[in-house]
């Protein structure tokens, strides 16, 4: 989704009311401080307009802010996909504490998720305020702008109100004052601004899909990532009468964009194969920025998950040495054996021994690791700290995600029975698996076999409410563990006008 190639590009990362420029070569987001200028000095022009655009698409790549919090393997371990892993239990006691369900507003992984989805909303804001007083802008760039930093307000919103429900709405560049008087609302008016945004920005963005776009805009947002978002907001909500209008938006994305299966199950993964033609939306890496300050990472740069995933003190052909978290649960293990899917998504320690491999068991060891995001040790970094450095891509949503989504859409909503049939039968298809009944129970286990580890189960689970079915055993509580505690230190900061959630 999120990275441009092959073209030099200015980037400008806004904190508080400061503005640190940047420079960077051929990454669409990668971002290195040359120095500060204030906000009030900045958003003279197109150039500075565009880097204020970079800034908000770098938010989407983090995964360091406020401690550890990259976003497919933290959601792997809150499901039924993987377990926390590490060296042992206090080593990341955020992920070990939402693996096990034992959150509480001072223990888990709300604060970094608050404060990169508030950032980039931040960004988004600011730029959409400035944006009508800069004279001379062409008007495709600017409508183009606006639409870009609408879809990415609406992406962070999204995100905030599946982690917590009800958070503050804020659509407006407020002075910072202003930032600890603001309440709360309804997921209900979060996801009706989400609409809003996706819905006046998607018809502005390009209809070319990312992997026919040339090298200087692959990367950025599309109509079909906008209206696939829009789709997936609305199915989110579990509304019945409008399983028909999210079924429409998927089937739209489905039959109009030109993408397609990949033939190879495996390609979709492969890091050389980025931006292939299953992939929608897709948040990029790259090891061009060669970080390696450990002070800076914890401001969300660089790209710690391949590192985090991988068998610790691993020695042998194909992979380099991980840090053994999110080792893969033996249900998923199991759901998988047979299935032509298992050698994509799962890394078979044992089977890695037998030929010759080494690496030591850590915490909650299975011998099951993630392949999809694993560290291969021909993309490992020769600039910078390699662990932080990895140039492999995350793809956020794919073709067979949205042909699920269909699918469930017309199933839930009693619609084309044979489309939602053809859906399914297409993912199952691909990989060699023959027919099964469109029933909802298929489709959402079809989602657990064809997803594994791509960060969707967790909400899955709690959406379709099979939540404590599945994770009761692992201390999930209905009514409290659907949403993440709200951040203490956000509470305390605004005397209390923020209410905690169940904890």
């Amino acid at each position: 989704m999120f990275m441009k190639k092959n073209i030099k590009i200015y980037a400008a990362a806004l904190l508080s009311v400061a503005m640190t420029c940047s420079a960077c070569d051929k990454d669409f987001l990668e971002l290195k401080p040359k120095g500060t200028q204030l906000e009030g000095n900045f958003y003279q022009n197109q150039t500075e307009v565009f880097q204020g655009l970079v800034s908000v698409y770098d938010v989407v790549q983090w995964g360091t802010s406020g401690g550890y919090t990259m976003k497919m393997p933290l959601l792997s371990t809150a499901s039924d996909d993987c377990y926390a892993g590490g060296s042992d239990a206090s080593d990341q006691p955020s992920w070990v504490a939402w693996d096990n369900f034992t959150l509480d507003p001072y223990r888990g992984p709300q604060t970094g998720l608050w404060q990169k989805s508030y950032t980039g909303i931040y960004r988004a804001n600011l730029i959409l305020s400035k944006i009508d007083a800069v004279a001379n802008l062409d008007a495709a760039f600017k409508t183009r702008t606006i639409a870009e930093a609408k879809t990415l307000r609406a992406y962070f919103y999204f995100d905030l109100v599946r982690y917590f429900g009800r958070v503050p709405l804020i659509t407006s560049a407020i002075p910072t004052a202003e930032l600890y008087s603001q309440p709360q609302v309804e997921p209900a008016a979060i996801y009706a601004q989400i609409e809003k945004d996706l819905t006046e920005a998607r018809n502005d963005l390009p209809a070319k899909t990312n992997f026919s776009m040339d090298g200087t805009e692959k990367g950025r947002l599309t109509k079909s990532a906008a209206t696939a978002l829009l789709a997936k907001a609305i199915l989110y909500q579990n509304i019945t009468t409008r399983m028909a209008e999210a079924a429409a938006l998927f089937n739209e994305v489905n039959t109009t964009a030109g993408y397609k299966l990949l033939p190879n199950y495996g390609d979709i993964f492969n890091p050389d194969n980025q931006y292939n033609e299953e992939s929608i939306l897709e948040i990029p890496h790259s090891n061009l920025a060669a970080w390696g300050d450990w002070g800076w990472v914890n401001g969300g740069e660089g790209n710690v998950a391949v590192q985090f995933v991988g068998p610790a003190d691993y020695n042998g052909a194909t992979y380099s040495n991980g840090w053994g978290f999110c080792p893969i649960t033996e249900s998923l293990a199991a759901a998988l054996t047979g299935d032509p899917r298992f050698e994509h998504t799962i890394i078979d320690g044992k089977a890695m021994k037998a030929a010759g491999a080494t690496y030591n068991a850590r915490y909650q060891n299975t011998d099951y690791f993630i392949r999809k995001y694993a560290p291969l040790k021909a993309k490992r970094s020769a600039v910078g700290t390699p662990e932080l450095n990895w140039p492999i891509n995350e793809i956020e949503i794919r073709l067979a995600d949205t042909y699920l989504m269909e699918a469930e859409a017309l199933v839930r909503g009693g619609g084309n029975a044979a489309r939602a049939k053809e859906l399914l039968d297409a993912v199952r298809g691909r990989v060699g698996l023959g027919s099964v009944p469109a029933t909802l129970d298929n489709i959402f286990n079809e989602r657990r076999l064809e997803l594994a580890t791509e960060g969707h189960r967790f909400f899955d689970l709690v959406r379709s409410g099979q939540a404590n079915t599945v994770l009761g055993p692992s201390g999930f509580k209905t009514g409290k563990h659907e949403v993440l505690p709200i951040p203490q230190q956000e509470i305390d900061v605004t005397n209390g006008v923020l209410k905690q959630n169940n904890y």
